[in-house]
Parts: structure tokens; sequence; C-alpha cells
């Protein structure tokens, strides 16, 4: 069993947090490092289902993930480039350190502080994820950009991991290979499954049997074994439901896992105070992360809030530093530190991505110009044609809105929706669709809004982006009528306070049309006619 104060500090900690205006993991994090001062031992149990949460965690990636995107250049080229430039820098930075005396890195060899500096150019993968999702812009743009370079990253850490363990992948790893063919018969056992429990039990399999299991008992990381598996479903529609049933699952199981973070160890003031430097140099990562992007066709935008995401170190630079701890390169005490320095960078970065958008408004008329026929084409104006009603996101209830404007009042209509791999899909359905992210100020900058526009709906499926989309329309003085679809009570009034003029509760708009045609069936009046 759990310990009841882990269950008790994770709570209490992520609360706070809330009530801060900052994410819950940071206060998982402070609630670990409040359980480690009073003397509580890190559970077998919890670190058992932090590994779970991070494996299903990178299922769910693959799920989502498009194949090309790890082929573009800005993102192998990008993370590789990256790496090489960001290494060097802190090796440079850590060798004046030790010149300048300080004693923990003293006895430290140069070859030791070259895997010090590679452990730390890494980012880490479950907290941009984690970020991302809370902003519902893992499809966005810089979202794609920021999780196609972590995996590429997690690759090379696979890579790392085989080498410095000295011992190769079994000869049957090769019969992995095989995956490949059976995965149109994974697919089609996906379709049949349904929506409910035996699908999530299904995605549970594939991701800690077929994906973890299997590929450590070939001798390669499991982690990156559901990341494969999940790939593999990924193109198909079921996937992404799939994705969707799992999230919940996945996110009470990776609060294990930053729990686990805050109860590594509890370091000294000395431990402190390095841990401390090394937070204050992720702005230095930031920067270099931002200099190797513009050297690829992609709008400020883009490059920077994918620079923000990716400024925290990486839970990988733990796996190192035991790596170096337990063959005697580093002193035990470096464990500490970069335990230290990787949840102080989580919460320096939550609070860096909370003011993302307001950095990038600050910096961009900083940055040099971008001649914009020279942007890759989703980057270009956007033009909205002859239509007369545009739908932002295209999910069922956008969908299902788009076709009632289109047929039963004769309008032209636009689709906008930032996942590419649904718009490829709806637009070869027949759908009038562009590729968008209606969180992206960028996207409106360059939206042009045509007179003949009378009609915007907002059913993006996340609250935090409707609201976006109708701070946006307001500010640009959109003179059209604005409808909102929410999901919860609570969202109804801020997007009444925002000018909507009408918003629709999805549950109640459902209940109120499924009682409406089971009276009109029954030949039942209704009563406020009768009053009336």
């Amino acid at each position: 069993m759990i310990d009841p104060a882990i269950i008790i500090a994770a709570f209490l900690g992520g609360l706070v947090a809330l009530s801060l205006h900052l994410p819950p993991l940071v206060g998982f994090l402070a609630g670990g490092f409040v359980l480690n001062f009073l003397g509580v031992e890190p559970s077998p149990l919890l670190g058992a289902l932090a590994d779970i949460g991070v494996t299903l965690l990178l299922f769910t990636i693959g799920l989502k993930l498009d194949i090309r995107t790890l082929l573009r250049r800005d993102v192998w080229g990008g993370a590789s480039l990256h790496m090489l430039v960001s290494t060097l820098t802190l090796v440079a930075i850590f060798a004046i350190l030790k010149a300048a005396g300080l004693p923990l890195l003293a006895s430290v060899a140069p070859s030791t502080l070259l895997l010090l500096a590679f452990a730390l150019s890494f980012s880490s993968t479950v907290f941009v994820v984690k970020v991302l999702e809370k902003r519902s812009e893992t499809q966005a743009a810089y979202g794609r950009l920021a999780i196609g370079v972590l995996i590429m990253q997690d690759i090379f850490a696979v890579a790392f991991l085989t080498v410095s363990s000295g011992t190769l992948p079994s000869p049957w790893a090769l019969g992995l290979v095989l995956l490949i063919p059976l995965a149109p018969a994974l697919r089609a056992l996906l379709d049949r499954l349904g929506h409910g429990e035996m699908q999530m039990l299904f995605g549970i399999l594939l991701a800690l049997v077929l994906g973890y299991a299997l590929f450590e008992a070939v001798g390669i990381k499991g982690d990156l074994g559901a990341l494969l598996i999940g790939l593999l479903l990924s193109p198909h529609p079921a996937g992404q439901t799939l994705a969707r049933s799992m999230f919940s699952l996945k996110e009470l199981l990776l609060v294990g896992f930053f729990l686990s973070l805050g109860l590594t160890a509890l370091p000294s003031w000395e431990q402190l105070g390095v841990a401390t430097l090394l937070v204050l140099l992720l702005p230095l990562k930031g920067l270099l992360y931002q200099l190797v992007f513009m050297r690829f066709r992609m709008r400020h935008r883009t490059s920077l809030l994918a620079s923000l995401s990716l400024t925290n170190y990486s839970e990988f630079g733990l796996i190192v530093g035991a790596i170096a701890v337990s063959a005697g390169w580093l002193p035990a005490r470096w464990l500490v530190i970069l335990s230290l320095a990787v949840a102080m960078s989580f919460a320096a970065s939550s609070l860096l991505n909370a003011s993302s958008e307001r950095l990038y408004r600050r910096l961009e008329p900083l940055l040099p110009a971008i001649d914009t026929a020279a942007l890759t084409p989703s980057d270009r104006p956007i033009e909205v044609g002859d239509a007369e009603a545009v739908v932002l996101g295209m999910g069922r209830i956008g969908r299902s809105a788009y076709r009632r404007l289109q047929k039963e009042y004769g309008l032209q209509v636009l689709g906008i929706d930032s996942n590419p791999k649904s718009v490829a899909r709806l637009s070869e359905r027949g759908f009038n669709i562009l590729e968008g992210d209606a969180v992206d100020s960028d996207f409106w900058d360059k939206l042009l809004m045509s007179p003949e526009v009378r009609v915007v709906v907002l059913a993006m499926p996340h609250h935090a982006g409707n609201l976006a989309a109708l701070k946006q329309l307001r500010r640009r003085h959109f003179p059209g009528h604005i409808t909102a679809v929410v999901e919860y009570p609570e969202e109804i009034e801020p997007i009444r306070e925002l000018g909507a003029h009408a918003v629709f509760h999805v549950y109640d708009e459902a209940g109120r049309a499924l009682a409406d045609s089971a009276a009109e069936e029954a030949g039942i009046d209704s009563k406020i006619g009768q009053l009336g």
C-alpha cells in the first residue's frame, strides 16, 4: 500500500499550486520535497506507478504523432544541432567553474564534465507534453515542433544508454520489424472493441506488454517500445479516441512521477546552491534553442514558444547521473544536485510558459523580419475565400455544425482545425477546411477575414481555446454573430462576458433536444406553448 501521507501531500500540493495559478505538477514536486523533509520513504509501489505513467505517456504521444514530423529538417536538424551546441557550451561553463575552484567539480575528470553537459542538454518529455496537453497545444505548430525534438532526444538517449551499458540488443530485436505488418491487425481489433473499458484495457496491453515488456526482453528501452507501438496505431482514426480514453489514467499515474522526483533526496545548502546555479543557466539553454530554430523557415512565434517550452532539464539527466555515480566517475552528491535541478527547472519552466504569449509579444519586435514568401505553406497568410460562416474546431460538434449551416441554411462554410491529420482526412471527405491554430495570436494576424463572414462558431474541445478565439475576434471588432460551445456550467459566464451572442452547454442542449424529440414522437404538447 502507498503511505496515506503521500496521497495527502500530492492533493494539498496540487491544491496550493492551483490557488497560486500554477500547474498542479509544481505542487506535486513541492509535496515530494515536504515528504522528504519529514522523513517519508519513497514507496516501491509509487515508483512502479510513476514508471507506468511515463510509459503510458509515451504511448499516447505515439498515438498522436505523425511520423513525417520526425523527418522534417527543423525537427531532426534542430534537435541534433542544439544537442551539440548546448553540450559544448555547458562543458566550457563547467570548465570555467572548475578552474574557479568550485569544490563539487574539483575532482571531476574532463570526460565526466562532457557527460554531465550532455545529460543537461536534454529537455523533459514528460513535463513538456504535460504542459502542452494542459494548454491544448500539442497539435499547435510550436507544440508539434517541441514534441518532435523531444522524441529525437529520446532516440539519442536510447542510443546512449545502449552504448553505455556495454551490451548490444539481443539478436531477437531484429524480429521487432514484424510489428509493422502486424499493425493493420491491431488497428482492426481496435475498431471492434468500441469505446468502453475493453478499448482502454487494449491500450494498456499494447503499451505495457507489446511495447514495454517486449522491447525490454530484447534489450531495447521499454519506453521507446511503447512510443513506437503508439506510432504504429497513429494513422488510424480510433487511435485518437484511444488516446483520449487513456488521458485521465495517464494523468493520475504521472502524479507519482513528480512526487518521486521530490522524494529522491534531501539536499545540503551547498548542493542547493549548485542546483540553483544550474537553473540560472536555463535562459542560456532557451536562447540556444531559439538561435537553432531561427535557422529554419518558421514564424517567430513557433520558434520562440517551442524554445520556451523546451527550457527545462530532463529526467534523463538523473539516469545519466546514476550511471556516472555507479561507475565512479561522479561523486554521489551530484545525483542529489541533478534531482533538485530537474525539479526546480520544472517549477521555473511552468512560470515561464504561463506568460509565454506575453513574452512573445514583447520579444517579437526585437527579432529579425521574415520574408513571408520564404515561410512554409502552413505559415503563410490565410484567406477565407467566399465563406459566410467559419467553424473553429472540427471535432464531432464542429463537423455537425458545419453540415447544418451548409445543408439547412445554404451557407458557404469554412472549417478550421489545428490537427493536420484531421484536416487532411476531412479535406478528402469534401469539407472546405484549412489548418490553423485559434490559440495562436499569429493565426489571427494572418487570417484575412472576409466581410462576407456573418457567423463564427467556436467548437474547440477546450474552454481555453474558445476563450482565446473570442478575445481575438473582439479585439479585431468582428461585426458578425459569435456562438460558442461549453462543456461545463462554470464556463458559460466567462464566454458571455467576452461578448458571445449565444452559448450552448453541450449536455444541456443534447438533453433538451432528446426530450423534445421524445415528446414530439409521443404526441405530447409543450406546457410552455400551452401557456403562451
